[in-house]
């Protein structure tokens, strides 16, 4: 049994924080709230990627406020005309 000291607990908290602060927070969102989130931006930033063989699904990132929001769809979705869209080869998340 390994018994951990306040300071071993203290320091793997902090390396969890800080492996937080390198990955960032994604946040992943039903296709529908993600196009609510687009409307609220002037000019938004969207990664695109696809994955799939046999049924293809469409994959979307963007960031709003300091946070990255992800959704995937069955089918394209649409963008507003000031959005700019960037593709991708893929899109990966943490935990996703």
């Amino acid at each position: 049994m390994v018994v951990q000291t306040g300071a071993t607990m203290a320091a793997q908290q902090a390396m969890q924080a800080q492996a937080l602060k390198a990955n960032g927070v994604f946040v992943t969102v039903e296709s529908e709230d993600f196009l609510d989130i687009l409307r609220k931006m002037d000019a938004p930033l969207i990664v695109t990627s696809s994955k799939g063989v046999f049924s293809t699904q469409h994959c979307y990132l963007t960031s709003y406020k300091g946070l990255a929001f992800y959704t995937k769809s069955p089918e394209p979705l649409p963008f507003p005309e000031r959005a700019e869209v960037i593709p991708s080869k893929s899109i990966s998340i943490p935990g996703g």
